[in-house]
C-alpha cells in the first residue's frame, strides 16, 4: 500500500483523489464500478481540529484506510453546535461516501435546542456503530488555587460568576459535563463557547479561562506536563491513566456520571449492505494493536457493536440528558 493510502487525508486532498479515481475508472467494468468502496470516503467531524473527536477519527480512519484500500478523508467542520455539519450531511447522497462523526451533542442535545435545524436526527440519519466512550475530565489551569473538587467548589462559591469555563461549543460534550457538574455542586461559573476543543484548550492553557472539561486524549498530555490540574473524572470508577484522581461520584455527588462518546452515522437511505460493511470494518479496526494501544493510553472504551446497539444507546442518552438541558437552560449560542 502506498503512502497516500496509509493515512487519513484532509479535505484539501479530496478533489485530487476524486479526479484520480475518475481517471482510473476509465475502462473498468460496471460490476467493479458498483463495488463499495471504490473511491475516497469523506468523514465529516463536527468540530475544529485538535480535540478528542479529531483524535478518535484519525485513529480509526488510519485503520479503516489500511483495511479498505481507500482513503478516509477527515473534514473538520466546526461551529454551530454541529448543525452545519449535519446540514451538510443532508445535502450528500445516501451512498456511503459521506459519513459523519456523531456524538452526545449532535444526537442527544441538539434535537432539544435546535428544533428548526431542518433535519431530524432520528428520522433523517441512521446509526452505524459506536466508536468509543471517553472519560470526561474536569481540569483547572495550574494557577487556580484548587487542588481537588471540594476546594474548587469552595473557591468558585466565594466568587460567584467571576470564573469562566470553556467548551468546544454549545451542546458539546464538555458543555454538558460542566453544566451537570454545576447542577450537582451549586457552582455559578460562566460558560464561554468556542468552535472546537482545540481553540478552547489554547485559551485554557494560556490562563485566560480557568476551568474546562474534555476527554482524556485532548487533556492528558497537558495534565502530565503540569499545565493543567485534573480535579475529578466523570466516570463511575477511577481511570487507569489517572489512578490518583477521584471520581465526582465518590466525592459525595451520588450517581454522577459523564462520558464523551463518538460514533459513525450515515444518511437514511444508505444501502443496508454498505452500513453493515462499514460497521464490520470498524469492529475489525478496533481489534488492531494500534487502536487497542491508543484507546488504552487514553482509558477509552471501544465500541464496535451493531447499529441496533448504537441506536438504543443514543435513545438512552437522549432521555438522560434532557433534564440537564432543561435545568441548565442550554440554548443555542
Amino acid at each position: 500500500m502506498n503512502e497516500i493510502n496509509s493515512l487519513p487525508l484532509q479535505r484539501r486532498d479530496y478533489l485530487k483523489w476524486m479526479g484520480a479515481a475518475g481517471l482510473a475508472a476509465t475502462g473498468v467494468n460496471a460490476n467493479a464500478q458498483s463495488a463499495w468502496p471504490n473511491k475516497p470516503i469523506r468523514w465529516i467531524v463536527p468540530f475544529a481540529p485538535g480535540g478528542t473527536s479529531s483524535i478518535v477519527a484519525r485513529t480509526m480512519a488510519t485503520e479503516l484506510t489500511k483495511q479498505m484500500g481507500v482513503p478516509f478523508i477527515i473534514d473538520n467542520k466546526g461551529g454551530g453546535g454541529g448543525v452545519p455539519a449535519m446540514q451538510e450531511m443532508m445535502r450528500a447522497p445516501a451512498d456511503g461516501y459521506t459519513i459523519v462523526m456523531s456524538h452526545i451533542g449532535l444526537m442527544a442535545v441538539n434535537p432539544l435546542i435546535y428544533p428548526d435545524s431542518g433535519y431530524d436526527v432520528n428520522k433523517d440519519f441512521v446509526p452505524v456503530t459506536l466508536l468509543s466512550r471517553v472519560p470526561s475530565l474536569f481540569v483547572v489551569h495550574k494557577d487556580v488555587p484548587a487542588t481537588d473538587l471540594k476546594s474548587l467548589v469552595a473557591y468558585v462559591k466565594s466568587r460567584p460568576g467571576q470564573l469562566n469555563y470553556a467548551s468546544a461549543g454549545n451542546a458539546s460534550a464538555g458543555h454538558l459535563a460542566m453544566e451537570a457538574l454545576k447542577l450537582a455542586t451549586g457552582m455559578f461559573i460562566t460558560h464561554i463557547p468556542y468552535r472546537g476543543t482545540g481553540p478552547a484548550l489554547n485559551d485554557v492553557l494560556a490562563g485566560r479561562i480557568q476551568l474546562f472539561s474534555a476527554g482524556t486524549p485532548a487533556l492528558l498530555p497537558h495534565i502530565k506536563s503540569g499545565a493543567l490540574r485534573c480535579i475529578a473524572v466523570g466516570t463511575r470508577e477511577r481511570i487507569s491513566v489517572l489512578p490518583d484522581v477521584p471520581t465526582v461520584a465518590e466525592l459525595g455527588y451520588k450517581n454522577f456520571e459523564t462520558v464523551q462518546w463518538y460514533g459513525i452515522t450515515a444518511k437514511v437511505g444508505t444501502p443496508p449492505e454498505i452500513l453493515l460493511k462499514l460497521q464490520q470494518e470498524c469492529a475489525k479496526a478496533m481489534t488492531s494493536p494500534e487502536v487497542i494501544a491508543k484507546y488504552a493510553a487514553e482509558s477509552a472504551i471501544a465500541g464496535g457493536g451493531p447499529a441496533s446497539e448504537y441506536g438504543a444507546f443514543i435513545a438512552s442518552e437522549q432521555a438522560r440528558w434532557k433534564e440537564v438541558v432543561i435545568k441548565g437552560q442550554i440554548k443555542p449560542g
